[in-house]
């Protein structure tokens, strides 16, 4: 919602509740929103299935105002949304906000560090198919396990046959018992949970970012997220995770 229904909406539930108090207006809203501190529930005390990717987003106002009344070109800048889902409750534990020129192996660590409790796997596509993935996942929660699948041409490393890393055995699955079947034995397919998420927040929230900077972007996304999780804490359907 735009700042400016946002202050109308407030002025009209104050009215209807008869309070006296004044209504902040938008430029206060913009303005609190740089430095607005909001606070993120975070996943329950038991080890969480991370399921981690990222989606992009559009900038909303004035440019798609040029686009559709005078045929501009759009921007070429669009931010990026890196999100990491608890695969158990649905639940968004961490996001991050960049810019659409960063990788999404990069965020890894600050995702990481917004998740306080034990992680038992680190599900993601194969942009993640990284040493450095593999390193940040095992410093941190070593008995996690990392559930990437391996780019196409991927060969095992020089101990594999002495002692094979995460990734060598998941290579390994995959010459011996097919894509598929490694897909479904290692978990992978969880991460479907992650594209209905993402499917969730684009279709309540929106697909664009209305704040004008970085500070304000990252505010506009978790206060989306925040109101996210409390909504999937109403009602949810229940996932049983099959041995």
């Amino acid at each position: 919602m735009a700042l400016r229904q946002t202050e109308g909406l407030i002025g009209s539930i104050i009215a209807l509740l008869g309070l006296d108090l004044a209504v902040p207006d938008h430029t206060t809203l913009s303005r609190r929103a740089e430095s607005l501190d909001v606070v993120q529930p975070r996943p329950g005390p038991g080890p969480v299935h991370l399921l981690v990717d990222s989606t992009g987003l559009k900038l909303c106002g004035s440019g798609e105002w040029l686009l559709e009344k005078h045929g501009t070109k759009t921007r070429r800048s669009w931010p990026k949304l890196h999100v990491a889902v608890d695969a158990d409750t649905g639940q968004i534990a961490a996001t991050a906000l960049t810019t659409s020129d960063v990788t999404d192996a990069s965020q890894v660590t600050d995702l990481l560090d917004q998740v306080d409790g034990p992680i038992a796997s680190f599900t993601a596509d194969g942009a993640y198919d990284q040493d450095g993935v593999y390193g940040q996942v095992a410093g941190r929660h070593p008995e996690a396990s990392v559930v990437v699948p391996p780019r196409s041409g991927s060969v095992p490393s020089e101990t594999a046959q002495t002692a094979p890393t995460m990734r060598d055995r998941h290579l390994k699955m995959i010459t011996e018992r097919g894509r598929m079947a490694w897909q479904e034995t290692s978990g992978y397919n969880w991460r479907a949970l992650f594209e209905a998420d993402i499917s969730r927040f684009k279709r309540i929230i929106g697909d664009g970012l209305r704040a004008r900077t970085d500070c304000r972007g990252a505010t506009e996304v978790a206060i989306a997220m925040s109101a996210l999780n409390r909504m999937l804490k109403l009602g949810h359907p229940e996932y049983v995770r099959l041995p």
